[in-house]
């Protein structure tokens, strides 16, 4: 009986902390003033799989506020869903970018539908290079070598290609050319962004003007996977330690002083996952000292998500994290878990040298801010389950607006349309979905944080 008061208690505080949480806008992001589905990047080449390499899509994977109404949005390693080479996983010499986007938030005063519309305008791409040579697969005779032809004496972009490593290396050499971006956030001095990847896992340091790679941070040794194969099948069935393919170091965040950088693995590392238990549902943390470069690791635990996409900075010691699972728009399924949890590392463990079931037991404490699911299936939105994202990944918060006499926090969730811009519904008769870059502001107050309190990072953001 204690057990199930105790129970109803805990759904009772979830319940109430949500409460006020509404969703605000829905805005839809489709095309530039270089075309429909046309980024900025100026590339004019096809990919391997005959899609443009100046697609616009995918830019859920991670979004930033910069400064005003200025937003970063990240795509991942590019469009792969064409079946046309398994010996690469069907990837592409997709050139990784960051998009820099003005969001027009403004009241709805039509009467009718949510509260704000939302206008987002993409203002400018930025590819990502390194000045120094990066390692490219020899390919196969289908996709040919995977050096880039935009590469030149001064510049080496980066790629989304898996075949692009060095064999006799492990996952962790920063001199790979393959770069699966995934977490993306800025200094405070607004002149460099930090990109987290799932194919070391890597975590680099970026000119934000012109996407020159400025510096590539140590991660921890454990990590890396030894076997190293452009088909991640292959990697996960041959490693037993690292990272598993194509779930590394999946969200990143920034405290608001600037100064540490925390960063999250989508699932177990395969050595923890081994041990079972709490340890298969075991997610690393990883803090970065920017300035020092030392890290920790912190352990966190799943609850019902099939993994990790974000982590955002609520203050300097508490944080968001966006836990989901797969289903929804795009995998013809009903969405269930899109989760966004609060946590503290105040009094956090440091389980870096901790084996996974070690590590488990002294993972961080969590509670529930938002049911992303729950918010969009209730009235007034009444959104069908079959059309809410399967990849809502992208998660920051923005300006405030003003209501009355309040202070309304907005809340951002941005979606991974996998560049597929339309989608099956699953029914089983043909008919599609379509599939635009979607964000989705959400609305709350200091009353909705629990006791936290929300700081905003420093920003000297200029606005390019």
């Amino acid at each position: 009986m204690k057990k199930l008061l105790l129970c109803l208690a805990v759904f009772t505080l979830a319940t109430q902390l949500n409460a006020q949480i509404r969703l605000l806008a829905i805005g839809e992001l489709t095309q530039s003033k270089a075309g429909v589905y046309t980024d900025l990047s100026g590339l004019h080449n096809t990919l391997e799989s005959g899609v443009p390499a100046n697609l616009l899509g995918g830019m859920g994977s991670a979004i930033t506020h910069a400064s005003g109404n200025t937003f970063l949005a990240l795509p991942d390693r590019g469009p792969n869903a064409d079946v046309y080479d398994a010996n690469i996983d069907n990837t592409t010499s997709y050139i990784p970018r960051f998009h820099t986007i003005d969001m027009d938030l403004k009241p709805n005063n039509s009467g009718t539908g949510l509260p704000y519309t939302l206008t987002p305008t993409l203002r400018r791409t930025t590819l990502l290079w390194s000045l120094t040579p990066l390692v490219y697969g020899k390919g196969d005779d289908i996709v040919g070598s995977g050096v880039l032809p935009q590469n030149n004496f001064l510049q080496h972009f980066f790629s989304g290609r898996s075949d692009n490593f060095n064999p006799n290396r492990n996952s962790g050499d920063p001199n790979d050319a393959r770069f699966d971006t995934e977490g993306i956030r800025i200094s405070n001095d607004g002149f460099s962004v930090y990109i987290s990847d799932e194919y070391g896992p890597y975590v680099y340091e970026f000119n934000r003007l012109l996407g020159l790679r400025t510096r590539a941070f140590k991660l921890p040794d454990n990590l890396f996977s030894p076997i190293l194969s452009s088909m991640g099948q292959f990697e996960i069935d041959n490693n037993t330690t690292g990272r598993v393919a194509n779930k590394g170091m999946e969200g990143l965040a920034i405290t608001p002083d600037g100064k540490t950088l925390i960063g999250i693995m989508q699932n177990a590392l395969i050595q923890d996952a081994a041990q079972g238990g709490a340890a298969k549902n075991l997610l690393r943390l990883v803090s970065i000292d920017i300035r020092s470069g030392r890290t920790k690791q912190y352990a966190y635990l799943l609850t019902t998500g099939s993994g990790v996409s974000e982590i955002l900075a609520l203050n300097s010691h508490e944080f968001l994290v966006d836990e989901r699972d797969g289903k929804g728009r795009a995998d013809g399924s009903k969405a269930k878990v899109k989760q966004i949890f609060k946590i503290d590392l105040a009094n956090a463990v440091d389980v870096t040298d901790m084996d996974g079931t070690t590590a488990a037991a002294n993972a961080v404490g969590k509670s529930l801010f938002l049911d992303i699911v729950a918010v969009l299936t209730a009235p007034p939105i009444s959104m069908d389950p079959k059309q809410i994202p399967a990849k809502l990944e992208g998660i920051s918060f923005g300006p405030d607006i003003t209501e009355g006499k309040n202070q309304i926090h907005t809340f951002w969730v941005a979606n991974d349309n996998d560049f597929e811009n339309v989608v099956d519904t699953g029914n089983g008769d043909g008919t599609t979905f379509d599939n635009p870059n979607q964000f989705f502001v959400f609305g709350f107050t200091d009353a909705d944080l629990g006791g936290s309190k929300l700081v905003q990072q420093d920003q000297k953001c200029k606005t390019w």
